[in-house]
């Protein structure tokens, strides 16, 4: 198993770096209102969106009823059948049901429209969370269809992308650490971070390369 799939944070507590985004997910969380909702989650490469949008989803949602893939193959029929299982609880004792769209500013305009009237009526038990590696979608892909209509169905949270070298840093070292790859200074791990651009799962391809041996 690669190292950033294996140290993929699991839990709020365990996401690195990312205390504002992670505090008003909490919130969510301790309302009881994480449900009924629909999320857009924005941030570099790297930076965990995916890892806090299935940490969200697990809340709500037993494994088996989380469903990820990418925008680009969410068409208006994808979409009708989506709406049709939301009518129904999922199976296990969370009876949520979660589905993950990542690259969101990728989609057609047929999808976004469809989506406009889905999002409106989200059932409790159900959670939507897209992702997009764009900050600030102004448009959606080819159609260049407004994006406004769109976000102001979805609670923005957008990651930081600065202030990250010392939280990684600290993390890659302890992964490396915990795996026998370590060799460097504090300090090379931050040259690290920032060398590859707050990414941590490149970072941690790099460590399971030997890159941090002496």
């Amino acid at each position: 198993m690669k190292l950033y799939e294996k140290y993929r944070p699991r839990s709020l507590s365990e996401m690195v770096a990312q205390d504002s985004a992670c505090a008003r997910v909490r919130v969510m969380i301790e309302r009881g209102a994480l449900g009924g909702n629909a999320y857009a989650i924005t941030g570099g490469s790297g930076t965990g969106k995916t890892t806090l949008a299935w940490i969200m989803a697990r809340e709500l949602a037993e494994e088996w009823n989380i469903t990820e893939f990418d925008a680009i193959d969410c068409t208006p029929a994808r979409i009708a059948e989506i709406e049709a299982g939301m009518a129904y609880a999922g199976m296990g004792d969370k009876r949520g049901r979660a589905w993950i769209v990542n690259e969101f500013h990728t989609m057609s305009g047929a999808a976004v429209g469809k989506w406009l009237t889905v999002l409106e009526r989200l059932p409790e038990h159900a959670i939507v969370i897209f992702t997009s590696t764009v900050d600030g979608v102004e448009a959606f892909g080819e159609s260049k269809r407004d994006a406004k209509p769109f976000l102001s169905r979805c609670v923005w949270l957008n990651l930081a992308q600065r202030g990250l070298a010392d939280g990684f840093a600290l993390a890659a070292q302890r992964i490396a650490q915990a795996e026998g790859l370590d060799g460097k200074p504090l300090e090379r791990y931050k040259r690290l971070v920032q060398d590859k651009g707050n990414n941590m799962r490149a970072e941690l391809q790099f460590i399971e390369s030997g890159g941090m041996l002496d």
